[in-house]
């Protein structure tokens, strides 16, 4: 047997926090909030599946990584974090900001570069950003979003008392992150000085195309949290409510007791690790278990299954996240292109003296 099958055999048989079933875990959830929830797994399906179609047409450039297969730990992240809370995220990070409050069309637009784009177009796909939303990125380097995010966290701690309306800062990141440099000093600062900070590895089995166990000599990676004195918990990402519920948990631990946890949550991806990557280190079974493990069309039949959507109502949410991304596609398309004359805006917070402005080309006493 392979190492993905077997890690992922491993997580079904001793990490799985409720029954497969989400809905016979729900415990007296109410049917408004699981439908709520499946609308929003369906929006952010629609949404990357367009993503990915736009790339291969040509409207969105750069890299472009996508939450396929992952939409319920989006949606149960999202949940469970507060509008005062702090979100600092990877590159994979479309999903999040929709859910974060993002309008599709304008999330859309930053995809296609536009300035009616949540970062003028500036940033594209890895960096969203959205201040209002407390969406601090959207980071392309590996791990980037790490010790900013620590940062904002020990700014928590000095301007608040701890305390049940508290904010926290979430900090989103792969399973590939946990062997850097900047990974064990954040969370040894945040154990330290106990932090107001959940740190949120998802966990979808490859970093790029390298196996966690290939890659990890402590492939349970939710443990490496005991080296910092903080909780590790590992929860499985294809269930809403225990994703929720598990982070919710972890920022009330931070928020109320200034506890630092790590929260490991296990999901696969479906597509490779951009839309550029075939995916080919991945077998044939590796594949048709992530396929099975597919959160969306499995909620979908729990609640239909359940009595809480019918098949028409089911259909009906579908069609409506398709036609809801659809028009973020048409505004993005229709949106302004950035004008050259702006290319050096914001380059600094504050103007700078001697501050470039010339293009390549230009007689460099023009541009004085």
């Amino acid at each position: 047997m392979n190492e993905i099958r077997r890690k992922w055999d491993h997580m079904a048989a001793k990490a799985r926090t409720r029954p497969k079933a989400v809905v016979e875990s729900a415990g007296g959830e109410p049917a408004e909030t699981l439908r709520d929830y499946y609308e929003r797994m369906s929006l952010v399906r629609a949404f990357e599946l367009r993503s990915s179609e736009m790339y291969a047409r040509a409207k969105i450039g750069g890299y472009c990584h996508l939450n396929l297969g992952e939409e319920a730990t989006v949606v149960g992240l999202m949940a469970a974090i507060e509008s005062r809370d702090y979100l600092f995220t990877g590159y994979r990070d479309h999903g999040y900001a929709l859910m974060r409050g993002l309008a599709p069309e304008r999330v859309m637009a930053e995809l296609f570069g536009k300035v009616t784009g949540v970062s003028g177009g500036r940033g594209g796909s890895m960096h969203l950003f959205d201040d209002e939303a407390r969406l601090l990125g959207g980071y392309g380097i590996v791990g980037g979003q790490i010790p900013p995010a620590t940062g904002a966290a020990l700014a928590l701690k000095y301007q608040e008392a701890a305390g049940p309306d508290a904010a926290a800062v979430m900090c989103l990141l792969g399973d590939g992150t946990t062997n850097i440099g900047a990974f064990h000093e954040s969370l040894n600062l945040a154990g330290l000085w106990k932090l107001p900070i959940v740190y949120v590895i998802v966990n979808n089995g490859l970093g790029m195309g390298t196996t966690v166990e290939k890659a990890s000599a402590e492939p349970d990676l939710y443990k490496r949290g005991a080296s910092y004195r903080m909780p590790g918990i590992r929860v499985d990402g294809d269930d809403v409510l225990a994703v929720r519920d598990a982070a919710r948990d972890a920022l009330k631990q931070a928020r109320e007791s200034r506890q630092p946890v790590l929260l490991e949550v296990m999901c696969y991806r479906l597509r490779g690790h951009s839309v550029v990557d075939p995916a080919r280190y991945r077998s044939p079974e590796d594949t048709t278990i992530a396929q099975q493990s597919d959160p969306v069309p499995s909620f979908r039949t729990e609640l239909i299954a359940s009595g809480m959507l019918s098949e028409a109502d089911a259909a009906a949410i579908d069609e409506a996240a398709d036609v809801r991304v659809s028009e973020a596609v048409v505004f993005a398309d229709e949106s302004p292109e950035p004008v050259v004359a702006d290319l050096f805006k914001y380059v600094y917070a504050t103007p700078v003296a001697n501050a470039p402005s010339a293009l390549p080309g230009e007689p460099v006493m023009d541009a004085l």
